[in-house]
């Protein structure tokens, strides 16, 4: 069995989930809570970060990004993430996506829910051993000032970073501009999986590897927040590929 080490509740953890489901590969994921995943993290041969995927042989693929790969080569052609003429200009897309909007979307969805105290543990705790959840919640104060250390959290960088989320959605946007179904080719990949992952922050989609709060639960400026971006061209078309194929396996590629 795999195993997937996680914050359940983060946008490249989802990422990595999607992929594995898609292509129907069993693994037992284990969640962990925001600073106590680094070492949890270590601990399993990765860095500080997860996703983390531990293979059967002992393998570990420690970026989110190396698992789309390692789930692709386990796949028949024509049904993976990435081929084609255009795979090159998919994962070209991934890796800007990885680097921009990943960050950013993180980054600006913990300003919003910071602002809610401990409302936000419900959500961010799912999945988690309960002595880790207990913890989290016995020391929020300080656990909230870590994260914001990490994440480089300052008075008014949500501004920067709502405008720099909008510029990734209105790059996705010019490219389905010409009425394309998909990014690249005439089938779901790679570069709309994790465009629509790592869209998840701010668009809050129904379907998830946890529960997300839906609008009316996180806030007049969060739910304003929300529908902006499921209301753009991007967000729209990131809510239907959630919708048409987070639970679609592989094989359905071909039918």
């Amino acid at each position: 069995m795999l195993r997937l080490i996680t914050i359940p509740i983060s946008h490249y953890c989802e990422k990595a989930r999607w992929a594995l489901d898609r292509a129907q590969l069993p693994y037992r994921e284990e969640g962990h809570v925001q600073v106590i995943h680094r070492v949890v993290a270590r601990r399993a041969g990765g860095g500080s970060t997860v996703p983390v995927l531990v293979a059967d042989d002992g393998q570990v693929i420690s970026e989110s990004a190396d698992i789309l790969d390692w789930v692709d080569r386990r796949l028949e052609p024509g049904t993976r993430l990435f081929e084609g003429e255009d795979a090159g200009a998919a994962r070209a897309l991934c890796a800007r996506l990885d680097e921009r909007l990943g960050p950013t979307g993180r980054r600006l969805i913990y300003v919003h829910v910071f602002a809610r105290g401990k409302a936000m543990l419900d959500y961010n705790n799912q999945g988690v051993p309960r002595w880790e959840d207990r913890a989290l919640r016995a020391m929020w104060p300080l656990a909230q000032r870590a994260v914001s250390r990490l994440l480089d959290i300052r008075p008014g960088v949500e501004v920067q970073d709502e405008a720099a989320v909008r510029a990734e959605f209105d790059n996705v946007a010019a490219l389905l501009a010409d009425g394309r179904p998909y990014l690249f080719g005439e089938r779901f990949g790679g570069a709309d999986l994790t465009f629509a992952a790592l869209a998840a922050p701010v668009i809050a989609p129904i379907d998830y590897g946890v529960r997300l709060p839906r609008p009316d639960e996180i806030g007049a400026a969060t739910a304003g927040l929300v529908q902006r971006f499921r209301e753009h061209p991007a967000g729209a078309f990131a809510v239907r590929m959630v919708a048409e194929h987070r639970r679609a396996p592989a094989l359905a590629a071909t039918a």
